[in-house]
């Protein structure tokens, strides 16, 4: 616990503590859909996936050439080539023959290698072989890419287009996944407008945020309008979404006096966590209403995006059966010193650039939780533990990267 009762919490809770109780309150959907390759990207798989089929299904020419039997070329060589004659029969090859092929052709029956055309002359209806070659050489036997009944894929994989490829091409036509799961999406304050603010007013984009990142990680957002700071409003709409696997709410999450969606959820339900040690973004709450569970998001842009990549994101993928990846990193120079206080966990945004060679990472200057371009214009954050105090101007740091799509 770290107290930081000057933001008017006692204390607050470590992330991965947090993290941990709220995934303790909420289970895997279990829902699944049979749908066709075409419609399966970026689903997770329900079950294992193996070929039904060999890639390729067939023996093929891997070169441009002659289709042969290997042992009519024995001993032929540029002094001293091997006559074949050229075959005119449709699919087969038979003693001293040789038929035309090209990569990817079907190999002739009879015929077991494949002698490349610049290694031939062709003169008349006889063909010169220069080369001697083994049987299966420059062949693509059935199965070389992929074997019948080989696994391709575990449960819980989510697919991508490649994947879509492969299964088609071994023979599978549609999948069993897990359903997307839904999440609705709740902007609330009084002074959100949709529209041209006036003075006072503020256009809602946490909720848009939000709803593209649960379409992005893998969920169905339904994207609400916005609610005021009203008790009756507020228990409204939450009440009406928990028939999703995720209720979200922005805004109104602190202590303040128009911060009342914590209350409205403990009136429902149970808040678990109230206050997180992160920076930006520590006036979270999490609760769970009838098995529902509810993230309350900070208002200011970059508090709520840091709190739904820590949480959001984790329990969509818990829910749906998806893997929880680690977002990619890369490796920098800080170009200035990132502060941070202790026992709090700090995501600092910085901007990257490669000098002299170096890949070098620049915390930016507007790194407000209320300075929306701060992350939109940013490259990834470095994260700073809860015992570090800070890195220092040149240290090596992993930036993470986390708009990764998975």
């Amino acid at each position: 616990m770290t107290d930081v009762s000057e933001s008017g919490f006692k204390e607050v809770t470590r992330v991965a503590d947090a993290r941990a109780r709220l995934h303790e309150a909420v289970t895997p959907h279990g829902r699944t859909d049979r749908v066709p390759l075409r419609v399966a990207e970026g689903r997770a798989l329900a079950e294992p996936v193996d070929a039904v089929r060999n890639v390729p299904h067939y023996a093929r020419a891997a070169m441009d050439g002659w289709a042969v039997r290997a042992e009519d070329t024995f001993g032929a060589g540029d002094r001293s080539p091997a006559v074949l004659r050229e075959t005119d029969r449709e699919g087969s090859v038979g003693p001293n023959e040789a038929a035309r092929v090209h990569t990817g052709s079907e190999l002739p029956e009879g015929a077991d290698a494949v002698v490349m055309i610049e290694r031939t002359d062709r003169f008349g209806g006889e063909v010169e072989v220069f080369d001697a070659v083994a049987g299966g050489e420059n062949v693509a036997p059935p199965g070389e890419d992929v074997t019948a009944d080989q696994p391709l894929y575990e449960a819980g994989h989510r697919l991508r287009p490649s994947d879509l490829g492969l299964l088609k091409a071994t023979g599978v036509r549609e999948v069993e996944v897990y359903e997307r799961p839904t999440v609705g999406v709740i902007p609330t304050g009084e002074e959100l407008v949709q529209g041209d603010p006036e003075p006072g007013e503020v256009v809602e984009t946490n909720g848009l945020t939000v709803s593209r990142y649960v379409e992005r990680w893998g969920g169905a957002a339904t994207y609400r309008n916005v609610v005021t700071d009203d008790e009756s409003a507020l228990r409204a709409a939450i009440e009406r979404d928990l028939t999703k696997d995720v209720v979200v709410t922005t805004g109104g999450s602190s202590v303040g006096e128009r911060d009342l969606v914590p209350e409205v959820v403990e009136a429902l339900g149970e808040v678990l966590v109230h206050g997180v040690a992160l920076k930006p973004g520590h006036p979270v709450a999490l609760g769970v209403v009838e098995g529902t569970p509810v993230l309350m998001l900070p208002g200011y842009p970059v508090a709520c995006i840091v709190n739904a990549v820590q949480f959001l994101r984790p329990v969509m993928k818990l829910i749906g059966g998806y893997p929880v990846p680690d977002h990619p990193t890369v490796e920098a120079r800080l170009a200035r010193k990132v502060a941070s206080e202790p026992g709090v966990r700090t995501f600092a945004r910085v901007s990257l650039a490669v000098e002299d060679g170096e890949r070098v990472a620049t915390p930016t200057r507007a790194s407000g939780s209320g300075v929306l371009s701060s992350v939109a214009l940013a490259d990834g954050w470095v994260v700073v533990p809860e015992g570090t105090e800070g890195y220092d101007e040149g240290r090596t740091v992993d930036v993470e990267d986390w708009e990764y799509y998975a």
